[in-house]
């Protein structure tokens, strides 16, 4: 039975039904295929391989999903973010790489809230090459409360910045050419001292190094000593860096949500055709009560995430502040993912943690998904203070 089919009397809109059918065959037919016979923990498609699997997107529409219409992209709205992330989510490199790198890398959304001349000089390179850039905000002194735990250090001098600091749990450093990246220009530790800067990781006193971790694909340390920056590089006004990255930070979660969805509804769907096929004492392990009611567990716990999913873009689209909306859905989606997996892998008995399935694969990722984009106890404490706080609910 179609997902929407179980939605009841709400349904996605015909064209983003269209848009999830479109993303969905090009998974079957192109990216999954491209994916046999890599590495398990590969974490890139061939050269050739990909830029064949480009060519054939950018035609589709299936390029720069959440970047504008008016520098090249999709421009796709949150509840289109999530419809393309949940399908393109669903193969071999999971949630993390998803559609195999084939839609290209959106540029960090803030870079389109810079000058026309910094959005000519580093958005529209990379959303030509499909080339990866990365955001640099998280710190050794704290992550969940960027705002006030940041305490990398700018200092202007004549026409340049002069950077100096750490940032860790960096995504994407390896494969990117520059970053945005948020530094301390103010005192205190408010959020209105921080600013952004366009960094290249080609600046003087820019060096990295990965940080080896439980998934296939590493995070990175950065560490900045007399870093210099040209001030043209400063996106927006000294001291509105966190304003400027507010709204993205909290949008963000919506395909990140959706992403482990995607995960997990493919490693369900692995699971119900093993279960339909495998016989154990004298049955189809689908007869077994137990199997029946881990799926059943499996396919209600998606269905309540998507919707929670769907509820909070839809509600960004119309320009409401989604903020808690988006907590609810990121912890609901990244905890359930975890166990919906969890359970295919028990289904699987020994053959769910080889490595020649990709459920041990998705179940590490997962895992990292409930700290990345903030840790389930944050998004808890920002729901709980807007309720404990709140003088009407509707």
């Amino acid at each position: 039975m179609e997902k929407d089919a179980a939605l009841g009397a709400w349904e996605l809109p015909h064209e983003l039904r269209m848009l999830r059918d479109s993303v969905r065959r090009f998974m079957q037919e192109e990216v999954r295929p491209a994916e046999d016979g890599l590495p398990h923990d590969a974490t890139r498609l061939p050269a050739e391989t990909l830029k064949r699997l480009q060519a054939k997107a950018r035609p589709l529409g299936l390029w720069q999903i959440e970047s504008p219409a008016e520098w090249g992209g999709a421009g796709l709205g949150l509840l289109g973010q999530a419809v393309v992330a949940e399908e393109s989510s669903q193969c071999k490199m999971g949630a993390y790489i998803p559609a195999g790198h084939a839609f290209g890398w959106d540029p960090p959304n803030v870079i389109f809230r810079g000058t026309e001349d910094q959005i000519r000089r580093y958005a529209v390179p990379v959303m030509e090459s499909g080339d990866k850039s990365f955001v640099a905000i998280s710190e050794p002194g704290g992550g969940s409360d960027p705002g006030r735990a940041i305490e990398t250090r700018a200092e202007r001098r004549g026409d340049r910045y002069i950077l100096n600091g750490t940032k860790t749990w960096i995504s994407g450093v390896g494969d990117s050419d520059w970053g945005v990246l948020f530094a301390r220009t103010g005192p205190g530790k408010g959020r209105d001292g921080i600013t952004a800067f366009v960094v290249e990781k080609g600046f003087k006193g820019f060096s990295y190094k990965p940080i080896p971790v439980i998934r296939s694909y590493s995070p990175y340390e950065i560490s900045l000593v007399d870093c210099e920056v040209p001030v043209e590089n400063r996106l927006g006004e000294e001291g509105g860096g966190f304003k400027l990255a507010e709204t993205w930070l909290v949008h963000a979660r919506v395909p990140y949500a959706a992403a482990v969805i995607g995960v997990a509804q493919a490693a369900l769907a692995l699971a119900i055709d093993w279960a339909r096929n495998r016989e154990v004492f004298r049955s189809k392990l689908a007869d077994k009560q137990a199997i029946q009611w881990m799926i059943a567990d499996s396919e209600i716990e998606l269905r309540a995430a998507r919707l929670l999913v769907y509820q909070a873009a839809w509600h960004g689209d119309l320009g409401r502040d989604i903020k808690m909306e988006t907590s609810i859905a990121k912890v609901y989606a990244t905890e359930a993912a975890g166990r919906v997996v969890d359970r295919c892998m028990q289904i699987f008995g020994g053959l769910g943690v080889a490595q020649e399935m990709p459920l041990e694969r998705w179940y590490r990722e997962l895992r990292i998904k409930r700290i990345g984009e903030g840790p389930s106890e944050v998004h808890r404490m920002v729901v709980s203070r807007e309720l404990l706080n709140s003088q009407t609910r509707s």
